[in-house]
């Protein structure tokens, strides 16, 4: 059985094949390693083997696990950075402003006011991208393509928010050649929000896009961020989780 370190590096080796096969450096695509349901161990183990970057779902699950990496000498100046990749509940905004590097699925301008409000003035600017459905799910989250530049527009008035660009998490589909095309999609209102050059996103650099089954189309499509967890951790048990 391979260990997390071994399997970080297999993930790597796929992102940079990627890459090489569309012909984009291998340094512009970040891995984000989805952590969620999975202990301090685990992400430890990931830690020591250079990773950085983790993706949680669950808001409670993850504070906790956020504040024993904080509390642990060994760990709380290597540079953790954590990643809100899940839904987030109005009651549960202050705790993501407060503890949350990054904010991947802000889709509503009241979830946007909340966390910049709860921001802590001590902290720098939540990171914040724009969730995209960007193939109309109607049980899905996220904000319907054509309405994402009046969003962005809202959001860059906020204080303590930086907006970084836009996330999504398209259906799976079952070939290589529809998932490029949707995974195009994201990146075409990516660059249309980019063409609107307001100073206020003079970051917009960031295209969470793309899992372990649909990686290779994400990068070639422009992803700059891929989240992997199963991947990396193995299969999760939910039985766990809340």
């Amino acid at each position: 059985m391979s260990t997390i370190s071994e399997k970080i590096q297999q993930v790597r080796l796929q992102i940079d094949n990627a890459c090489q096969a569309c012909g984009r450096p291998g340094n512009g695509v970040q891995l984000l390693a989805v952590s969620k349901t999975f202990g301090v161990d685990a992400i430890a183990q990931a830690a020591e083997a250079g990773q950085r970057a983790f993706g949680e779902n669950y808001i409670q699950e993850a504070v906790e696990k956020i504040r024993y990496f904080a509390e642990h000498d060994a760990w709380k100046d290597q540079g953790l950075v954590w990643h809100c990749i899940g839904p987030i509940q109005s009651n549960k905004t202050r705790l993501v402003a407060e503890h949350f590097d990054w904010v991947h699925t802000v889709d509503r301008l009241k979830t946007a006011e909340r966390l910049s409000a709860q921001r802590p003035a001590q902290l720098a600017p939540l990171q914040v991208c724009i969730q995209v459905n960007v193939d109309g799910g109607i049980t899905k989250s996220g904000v319907a393509p054509d309405e994402v530049a009046a969003l962005v527009q809202q959001v860059a008035q906020l204080p303590q928010l930086q907006l970084r660009g836009v996330m999504s998490i398209p259906d799976v589909v079952p070939d290589f050649a529809a998932q490029l095309a949707v995974h195009q999609r994201v990146k075409a209102v990516f660059d249309s929000i980019a063409a609107l050059g307001l100073p206020q996103l003079a970051q917009w650099d960031t295209i969470s896009l793309g899992m372990t089954a649909d990686l290779q189309a994400a990068v070639q499509a422009g992803s700059t961020m891929v989240r992997v967890g199963s991947g990396i951790f193995g299969q999760r048990d939910y039985g766990s989780a809340h």
